[in-house]
């Protein structure tokens, strides 16, 4: 059992020290691997995009729908059951 408590503080000491450069040095090394991650992202053509936002906005409108319709239903009825 404390051989595993020694790899793990070994661990942690080698994750500290690849994390000692210094703030502007992290912060660099972070901007450039976002910009490789979205360099990697597939983007959507204008016509796809505006079919995705054409049918998550019709999608929110039907859910906003029956929710306001269960809204407008349970306080008619919490009115006649209590007046």
């Amino acid at each position: 059992m404390t051989d595993t408590g020694a790899v793990s503080e070994r661990g942690s000491s080698d994750r500290a020290r690849k994390d000692t450069g210094n703030v502007f040095s992290r912060l660099a090394l972070f901007i450039r691997q976002v910009v490789a991650e979205l360099r990697k992202v597939i983007w959507p053509t204008r016509k796809e995009l505006i079919a995705y936002t054409t049918v998550v906005v019709i999608f929110v409108l039907i859910m906003a729908g029956i929710v306001a319709g269960y809204d407008y239903v349970f306080t008619q009825a919490v009115l006649f059951v209590f007046g």
